[in-house]
């Protein structure tokens, strides 16, 4: 196995997705990072939309988090919002105009034209690949692993009746919320994220 080449295909992936994103974005007035922190909190759940979450999933600092927050509030993107069950905690929400921008602009047209190429089995095989190895790096780093609620430890499936529960806050979870990315996912041993 040739690793230095997976890594690089994989950099050179990614350098492909920042730049398109960079362009996807210019039209707004926003940069690659102000598209990630959109694509973050629309598929985060309510226990991911923070300040803290964000920083930690795009792996950036904390002054760069306020800062690309304060624009995209400014430019009407999201929202701030004080937690109402603590209000130390600030809570993030897309606005319309947010959801409109991921909606139409991510992931790219492009990528997503060429990803089109593959058969759904090699999509689905390489997402499989891709998960995988994420999960591995993430775990040998100490990292959080925003997993797929329904994928956590935690989640009790129809914990409640007929609804679904976190067990980690023993909240009720929709089916919706279910299948969004928490900061707090615990890897399941036989669940994949």
């Amino acid at each position: 196995m040739d690793k230095t080449r997976i890594a690089s295909l994989i950099e050179r992936i990614g350098n492909l997705l920042r730049s398109e994103e960079r362009a996807s974005g210019a039209e707004s007035g926003l940069q690659s990072v102000h598209v990630q922190i959109l694509s973050y909190l629309s598929q985060c759940n309510r226990y991911s939309n923070t300040p803290a979450g964000v920083t930690e999933f795009i792996g950036s600092t904390k002054g760069t988090t306020s800062q690309s927050i304060n624009i995209l509030d400014k430019k009407g993107f999201l929202k701030k919002s004080i937690d109402d069950k603590d209000g130390r905690v600030v809570r993030l929400y897309l606005t319309e105009k947010g959801e409109d921008f991921i909606r139409n602009e991510f992931p790219p047209a492009e990528f997503c034209a060429t990803l089109d190429m593959f058969s759904a089995k090699d999509s689905e095989y390489l997402s499989q690949l891709l998960t995988k190895l994420l999960v591995q790096l993430q775990l040998k780093n100490n990292s959080k692993l925003f997993g797929l609620c329904n994928t956590c430890n935690h989640f009790k499936k129809f914990g409640l009746g007929n609804t679904h529960q976190c067990g980690l806050t023993l909240e009720p979870l929709s089916e919706e919320e279910s299948f969004l990315i928490c900061r707090e996912h615990e890897q399941s041993a036989n669940k994949t994220v």
